[in-house]
């Protein structure tokens, strides 16, 4: 069968590579001159199968009034005429209780550790070359209250198969000793030890180039104009090259994985996706000091910032700015970012020679991504990873394999449209 990608991101890249080794001829178009060069450009780095808490919870719905008045606010909403914005909060605001918090919960751990054993399945296989670290992922708190609180969740946890391991201020100076110097103002830490980070950004060009050369066929400087259905089946795309000429592409099957513009691309066609453009911002800074600099993920739980080590540099992520489809740079966020970098990790990186990057996440209300078939025939979506679109990439692509071939992939998740 001929399967059409739309979108080469990481979530499209992975999606076109497992649609090929399940023997399908696949062409992957995208609007960019490269693979990951928007949402998985400089994401946080993380691939956190069992530390990817949904922002839609108890907490954040408690913290909200607060965070609406405060500047530098992890969460930041800037109101619009925008009806889909507004639907979109009130949806999030749903999911903020705590039954449908333990649910999607749930389906995230369980999508991420398939996705992260996937990944790790590809590495073997293929001997993939990117940045990445294998040591784990620690968040922790430097309120005693928030602490105990995520104690406690951890534990109830480990009957369903989510392993966190909670640690006090002196085991999470042992697992990451770039932290003690500021050992007191640790509260405790949870700790996921088979966790990883690694440069989303450089994998994804790295497979589309094995991919490349294994027969997908990736087309890039082309925009996707409109979804082609004909007689109630989709028959592939409608695309604008860069010197203006439009074609249409037409294929058996098409997989929608255009990320933050996959709602209103799907619209027209009378599919509907509560997928709304959540900006994040990040900062990327050299290391110049070994001894100081991180060996494994952090969080800081108190500011939500994710702290990624990447080769011989120190990735700084954070912010979820509601704002549309605006993804202009605020250097004061990114600045804020270098802060925090100096905060936690003082002398580790080079602050004179930090880059900057803002990027528009593909954001559901509850956090869990649409992936699965919709109800017109032949039209997948794979879209709505949010903040963990690195750490679900591999699984959902497999599952997209898996799918199309009229299975259920071996995982308890809601895919779309498949029973």
């Amino acid at each position: 069968m001929t399967v059409l990608v739309l979108g080469a991101g990481v979530i499209g890249v992975t999606a076109a590579w497992f649609l090929r080794a399940a023997g399908h001829e696949v062409r992957v178009v995208e609007r960019r001159e490269a693979a990951a060069l928007e949402s998985s450009y400089a994401n946080a780095g993380q691939v956190s199968a069992h530390l990817a808490d949904p922002w839609s919870n108890p907490g954040t719905l408690r913290q909200l009034p607060k965070w609406l008045l405060q500047a530098d606010a992890p969460l930041v909403w800037r109101p619009r005429l925008d009806l889909d914005q507004w639907r979109w909060l009130m949806l999030f605001l749903r999911e903020c209780n705590r039954e449908r918090y333990a649910r999607n919960l749930l389906h995230l751990a369980n999508i991420g550790l398939y996705s992260r054993e996937t990944l790790r399945e590809l590495r073997r296989e293929t001997g993939i070359g990117y940045d990445f670290h294998q040591g784990g992922i620690l968040l922790f708190q430097a309120d005693p209250a928030a602490f105990e609180q995520s104690a406690a969740a951890a534990r109830s946890l480990e009957a369903h198969g989510i392993k966190r391991r909670v640690c006090s201020r002196e085991e999470c100076v042992a697992i990451e000793p770039a932290l003690a110097h500021m050992q007191e103002r640790i509260a405790g830490g949870i700790y996921s030890p088979h966790d990883e980070t690694g440069d989303a950004h450089q994998f994804a060009q790295a497979l589309a180039r094995l991919g490349a050369e294994r027969g997908i066929r990736f087309d890039y400087g082309v925009a996707v104009k409109r979804l082609v259905v004909e007689g109630g089946e989709a028959r592939g795309a409608e695309v604008e090259h860069a010197d203006g000429r439009r074609e249409v592409l037409r294929a058996d099957h098409t997989v929608v994985c255009t990320g933050p513009h996959s709602a209103r691309l799907l619209a027209p066609v009378g599919v509907r996706v509560h997928i709304y453009p959540v900006k994040g911002y990040s900062i990327t800074m050299p290391i110049v000091d070994e001894a100081k600099a991180l060996r494994i993920g952090i969080t800081d739980a108190a500011v939500k910032v994710a702290f990624s080590r990447l080769g011989n540099r120190i990735r700084a992520t954070s912010t979820a700015e509601i704002a549309g489809y605006d993804a202009s740079l605020d250097r004061r966020r990114g600045e804020a970012l270098v802060g925090h970098v100096e905060r936690l990790f003082p002398g580790a990186g080079d602050a004179s020679r930090v880059t900057h990057w803002a990027g528009l996440r593909p954001t559901t209300p509850s956090n869990l991504p649409y992936v699965g078939k919709t109800a017109v025939k032949g039209l997948l979506v794979n879209a709505g990873h949010g903040t963990v679109g690195w750490t679900q990439s591999c699984g959902s692509g497999r599952a997209i394999a898996e799918i199309l071939a009229g299975r259920r992939p071996e995982v308890d998740f809601p895919f779309v449209g498949v029973d």
